[in-house]
């Protein structure tokens, strides 16, 4: 088996303004909105850690410090726990070890592409992952992985870069970016020769849309610096990978589980009532409270 840069650092895009939620995430970042009794970004860092993610790499804005902060040791709250003697076991996915989170500014909201430049500097010459907290990924009950595990999986096979995708309806595919695939490796694992962003559905290559989960090579950054704006007026991640194909490896890994696109409100709902009704302490609880509401 051919030896590949382990994928230890992740970087999380967490500028955004949230606007789509307003007025909640006027004072509150959109990512520590809860799903159930969790954060958002919360869900995101533990699937990262769980793929053997050591550095976290927070890309932020103007008013997201309360992202690290969740991520601190809260010295008053654990005292008063204490004292009143409560587990505090469900604190501890909030712990970082010193030194595994760090942060870095994006002064100027110029796109995807522009995020994942500003963190050039603690990227360096590694490869490295990205996840896009709106995206909600849930592994499959019963031992299912994460995505991002999967992918890393997958990329200690192959290397190169890799990208998550998910299957949807021919008829939905113009609402996302899709693959044009070539080579198909395995049930998960297919090569990745073209990405179409929102196609019409008669000129869609596949149904194969991207997931919000990526591995790639630290070449992307030298593209990044000189990439034109594109779609939106925007520095657009999806551009430089698409320079990247051809060049170096490129696969998709499609995830085997479910994804929730939170970042709607009809989909954050979704979520927050999909992993509900999963739950030993409260999904029978909250099924029939679902249906009590649908029956009035």
């Amino acid at each position: 088996m051919n030896q590949h840069k382990p994928i230890k650092k992740a970087v999380f895009p967490v500028a955004g303004l949230g606007t789509r939620f307003l007025p909640a995430t006027k004072a509150i970042p959109k990512e520590l909105l809860p799903i159930v009794d969790r954060p958002l970004i919360q869900y995101a860092v533990d699937e990262a850690r769980e793929a053997g993610i050591e550095q976290i790499i927070f890309v932020t804005g103007r008013g997201k410090t309360a992202i690290v902060e969740h991520f601190d040791i809260a010295y008053e709250l654990e005292h008063t726990m204490r004292e009143r003697g409560k587990d505090l076991s469900v604190l501890e996915p909030t712990r970082a070890t010193p030194g595994d989170i760090i942060t870095v500014r994006q002064q100027v909201p110029l796109g995807l592409g522009h995020a994942i430049w500003c963190a050039r500097a603690i990227v360096g010459d590694e490869p490295f992952a990205i996840l896009l907290p709106d995206e909600l990924m849930v592994a499959q009950k019963g031992g299912g992985t994460g995505c991002m595990k999967q992918m890393v999986d997958a990329y200690n096979e192959v290397g190169g870069n890799l990208i998550s995708v998910l299957e949807v309806p021919q008829e939905a595919v113009s609402s996302y970016g899709v693959i044009a695939p070539g080579e198909v490796k395995s049930e998960t694992l297919t090569e990745v020769t073209g990405l179409v962003e929102k196609p019409p559905v008669a000129e869609a290559p596949s149904n194969k849309i991207v997931s919000g989960r990526y591995i790639l090579q630290p070449e992307v950054m030298r593209l990044l610096e000189d990439q034109e704006k594109g779609a939106g007026g925007e520095i657009q991640l999806t551009d430089a990978m698409a320079r990247m194909i051809g060049n170096q490896p490129f696969h998709a890994v499609t995830f085997a589980g479910r994804r929730f696109d939170c970042g709607s409100k009809t989909g954050f709902v979704e979520a927050t009532l999909a992993l509900a009704m999963g739950r030993e302490d409260m999904g029978a609880e909250v099924r029939a409270m679902a249906e009590r509401l649908l029956g009035g």
